[in-house]
């Protein structure tokens, strides 16, 4: 049969992504209490396409992808992108992960213990060199600091997300990410509340009231201590309570000449 996509095109225009997107695929990441978590992951896979070349073989991602079943990690990623680099015959190859991360929580005074789900997102790149990113998503509370100056009463109060986005020279658990977003806001969240959680929790963000400015400086502190990274970038949004809008401060940091 003919193969069309391996036929020449006249138009001169390279592409510098084509594949698939949002095939649903099941993986395994490190879990740094039960050493691995099996969950499911969105996956995207693309590789660059000279502009002689009319299209890519769509086929030979999900064949890349049927053959480390089982094996998919954070550890094997590299092995996949030269795997679709050498498939595809392509200078470049990129892969993403979108997947929910699982995690037990105890609530801060009753104990009682519940799963909290975080969102996070793992991408690849190769050309020359191996790239790698982890993002995660972290639902947090936040208390405002002037409704607290300002009002005899309480103060307005919501979650917000803190997203932070890594490039690694080595290995950090998405745990510690979570745990560093959660330290910066007012206060965690949890799944499960009894009474007695929920006047500790609304008291202790009261005594830690944060703008967002403030939680992206406080992600930002912590971050610059951490050994091993290439950069870093952290949003805050809080999904504000009394306003038609939400509250965003953004920052990015380049280490070792990378930005």
């Amino acid at each position: 049969m003919r193969d069309v996509q391996n036929s020449p095109d006249p138009r001169n225009t390279p592409i510098d992504k084509v594949g698939i997107k949002g095939i649903r695929y099941p993986i395994v990441v490190l879990d740094k209490k039960n050493k691995k978590q099996a969950t499911v992951a969105d996956v995207s896979m693309y590789v660059n396409l000279p502009h002689h070349y009319r299209g890519t073989h769509m086929s030979r991602f999900v064949e890349v992808l049927n053959r480390f079943k089982g094996e998919i990690s954070y550890k094997t990623l590299g092995v996949i992108l030269q795997s679709i680099k050498e498939r595809l015959n392509a200078e470049e190859s990129h892969i993403e992960f979108s997947f929910p991360y699982f995690m037990k929580k105890k609530a801060p005074v009753s104990g009682q213990e519940s799963i909290m789900s975080y969102q996070c997102l793992i991408a690849g790149s190769y050309g020359t060199h191996l790239n790698i990113t982890t993002k995660v998503s972290v639902p947090v509370h936040t208390l405002c600091p002037c409704s607290k100056e300002i009002s005899d009463y309480s103060a307005h109060n919501q979650r917000g997300y803190v997203t932070i986005t890594i490039g690694m020279t080595k290995f950090i658990w998405i745990e510690d990410i979570i745990a560093i977003a959660e330290e910066s806001a007012s206060s965690p969240l949890y799944s499960l509340l009894k009474r007695e959680d929920e006047k500790y929790v609304t008291e202790h963000a009261y005594d830690n009231p944060r703008f967002v400015e403030d939680v992206v400086r406080e992600v930002s502190i912590r971050l610059n201590k951490l050994n091993g990274l290439r950069f870093f970038a952290v949003e805050a949004e809080n999904m504000e309570s009394i306003h038609n809008h939400s509250a965003y401060a953004y920052v990015e940091r380049h280490f070792n000449g990378t930005g």
